[in-house]
């Protein structure tokens, strides 16, 4: 409330008014100092009272105004209202007291009054902030009620997937047929849909979810119907099905381990106390032969001195493009070197013929080129140092491997020494094996069996027994006959050889560490042996 006071006036005395926004002190004041004259004595009731609406009207302002516009307005105002008006002197009616308020008069004779107004200027900056405030709330809104109208309509398609789902599980539990197993998990993949989706839409609600908790409700309680109704199947059909497929597992497992070998015990290199070929490595492919992919045919290993055996020298002889010449061959010192084309030794012969090269106590053994010559060759000097025929042997590519052309001769070397692979018309195509003395290349035995050798696509010897291989697939490879010629006998086995690529040239074994060597289609490939104690 603001009161005005004023206090009999002197003559020709000046009177003055103070307003004020606030307490303690003061924000505004302002002064008038009219000239009172006798005569308009009577008439300053009518200036109290035009004072008092004056006052009532700064507060109005006082809220739309800065300080420093109200006080230049009560400034030019405040006199005007205080002289004497010519429309007023003539009324007579006497203005009605508002309130009041306590003055007092200076020693000059001025009456002083004061008026406080309750409060400060308008807060227009404030007023912006919550204008901006209530703009982005009002953009937050709208979005968040577009989200809304979004997760309504995808409610409505989840209440209608629960309908049809309800009425399928009504349809089940009701119905006398016997579901399989797939019906049921067909329904549980589409209820773990839906509660998937339902779990994503909840935290990216806004407000109530309730709707959104019903649906999870409903949802969880047809996973428990379904899966009641699959434990009560009532042809117990599923239940015999699973029962079966348990017993199918178990054996399953029972065949496996019977047919599971142990790890394999360990034969020194040499050694023969073993009972034969057990099984064959995954092949680990070593490189491509170093001149490269055109060459496919040729022979590689690693060669064996029974008086070192842990001399590591190896030998690579790609055949010419037309896999009959051989012409050039490679001698490494290590593996490492092997790998990184790096040989000790880079000959050339004129001509070996066929993949049926092998390397023996630092020589190597090729059959000579259109002839039954077999030559010993010293890799460290690159001479010939015999040449001996071999009796009866069938050439021209007559009896070769299946798939493999002009491997008329073929030499392996074993724990027992020098072996050569051949075939005579005498004993019809058949393989013949001979033992050789590896100093004179004199035949010291031989067997003939009664396996035709163009219908095995290659052979090596371990232990004085001859295998034989034949093509099952691209990919694989069988191990399929044998012949002891410790005994004579010959017998039937299947041993997988895998491979890497469609044919293979050649094959030889390594006693030192008990591998096999295999030519394939160029590339160098090599398998570890494992036998039967």
């Amino acid at each position: 409330m603001m009161s005005l006071i004023q206090k009999p006036l002197k003559k020709n005395r000046a009177s003055s008014l103070r307003f004020g926004w606030g307490n303690p002190q003061p924000l505004l004041k302002t002064s008038f100092v009219p000239l009172l004259s006798p005569l308009l004595t009577e008439k300053m009731k009518h200036t109290q009272v035009a004072a008092l609406l004056l006052t009532q009207s700064m507060i109005a302002l006082a809220e739309t105004t800065t300080t420093t516009e109200a006080t230049a307005h009560l400034s030019a105002t405040l006199p005007y209202l205080t002289q004497p008006s010519k429309r007023t002197s003539n009324m007579h009616t006497s203005p009605k007291l508002f309130t009041n308020v306590s003055g007092s008069v200076d020693d000059e004779g001025i009456c002083q009054c004061s008026v406080y107004l309750p409060d400060t200027t308008f807060p227009v900056q404030k007023a912006e902030k919550l204008e901006i405030i209530a703009a982005t709330l009002s953009q937050k809104f709208e979005a968040e009620l577009s989200h809304v109208r979004k997760y309504k309509e995808l409610i409505e398609v989840y209440q209608q997937r629960i309908l049809n789902l309800t009425i399928r599980v009504e349809h089940m539990e009701k119905g006398g047929v016997s579901y399989t197993e797939l019906d049921f998990q067909l329904l549980k993949v589409e209820i773990s849909d839906l509660e998937r989706l339902v779990t994503q839409l909840k935290p990216s609600l806004v407000g109530s979810s309730a709707v959104v908790e019903q649906i999870y409700l409903e949802i969880t309680n047809l996973t428990i119907l379904v899966n009641e109704l699959e434990s009560l199947d009532k042809s117990n059909i599923l239940a015999i099905r699973r029962q079966v497929a348990s017993l199918q597992s178990r054996l399953k497992e029972c065949e496996e381990s019977t047919n599971k070998t142990t790890v394999p015990p360990y034969f020194p290199p040499g050694s023969c106390t073993h009972r034969g070929l057990l099984n064959v490595s995954e092949p680990y492919i070593v490189k491509l032969n170093w001149r490269g992919s055109s060459y496919k045919y040729g022979s590689w290993g690693r060669d064996y001195s029974p008086s070192d055996p842990e001399k590591e020298v190896y030998w690579v002889a790609p055949l010419n493009t037309d896999g009959r010449y051989l012409e050039n061959y490679r001698i490494y010192n290590s593996f490492d070197n092997l790998l990184l084309f790096q040989p000790m030794y880079e000959r050339r012969i004129t001509y070996g013929e066929g993949s049926g090269a092998a390397l023996y106590d630092n020589y190597l053994y090729y059959h000579s080129y259109n002839s039954r010559y077999m030559v010993k060759q010293d890799f460290r000097t690159n001479t010939m140092v015999l040449r001996k025929d071999l009796a009866g042997a069938a050439i021209g590519n007559r009896f070769s491997y299946a798939g493999v052309q002009w491997q008329d001769i073929d030499f392996a070397v074993d724990e027992g020494g020098l072996w050569v692979i051949y075939s005579t018309e005498n004993n019809m195509g058949n393989i013949v094996i001979s033992k050789l003395n590896d100093t004179t290349l004199d035949v010291l035995n031989t067997w003939q069996t009664r396996q035709y050798k163009p219908s095995v696509s290659n052979a090596f010897m371990i232990c004085g027994v001859l295998y034989a291989t034949r093509p099952l697939s691209t990919r694989k490879e069988e191990i399929f006959y044998m012949y002891d010629t410790s005994t004579g006998q010959e017998g039937r086995l299947s041993v997988i050889i895998e491979k890497k690529l469609d044919q293979i040239q050649s094959i030889d074994y390594n006693p030192a560490d008990q591998r096999l060597y295999i030519y394939n289609d160029g590339y160098l490939v090599r398998h570890d042996v494992t036998f039967q104690a």
